[in-house]
């Protein structure tokens, strides 16, 4: 009995990094990220996470890639004129020091065009982040279904 709980209690230990789903880069550390499901044929997808800064100086996500996609660009959802507006961010996007930058659906977030497959709840999506000072981080998107988001700036029933 003690060995099988020893073992199976070395084996959630050695387990956890394969299940974790927080990644790092320099003094960025990019948590949780993850996609929604879609249908065959979707024509996007969009990929979300939290991107927080622990070092003394500012970085930036300048671009995105994926294999699972023609193009990932970062993108904007904001409202104008009572409708939603996503528009694409050349730049890209700042990570002040001691900060956190939000993807969330509603506001920042990267957006995965023309995916070669849909994407089925459970899946790993891998996408490419590139910081301006940090470099290269490959994370996956893992995907999962949630309600929708409501911009806290849409009005109640207004759909886009």
């Amino acid at each position: 009995m003690r060995r099988r709980l020893l073992t199976a209690i070395l084996g959630l230990a050695f387990a956890g990094p394969a299940f974790a789903h927080d990644y790092s880069a320099a003094a960025l550390r990019i948590d949780h990220p993850w996609t929604r499901p879609t249908a065959a044929g979707a024509p996007a997808a969009a990929g979300y996470m939290d991107i927080t800064n622990t070092g003394r100086t500012a970085d930036r996500l300048v671009s995105v890639t994926t294999p699972h996609a023609a193009r990932a660009e970062i993108h904007q959802s904001s409202m104008e004129g009572g409708m939603m507006r996503m528009k694409a961010l050349p730049q890209g996007v700042e990570i002040p020091a001691g900060g956190k930058v939000s993807l969330a659906p509603g506001g920042l977030h990267v957006m995965l065009f023309a995916p070669k497959a849909a994407v089925a709840p459970g899946d790993r999506i891998p996408l490419t982040l590139t910081f301006a000072k940090a470099g290269k981080v490959t994370v996956q998107l893992a995907a999962e279904s949630r309600p929708p988001a409501r911009p806290a700036a849409m009005p109640e029933g207004h759909q886009h």
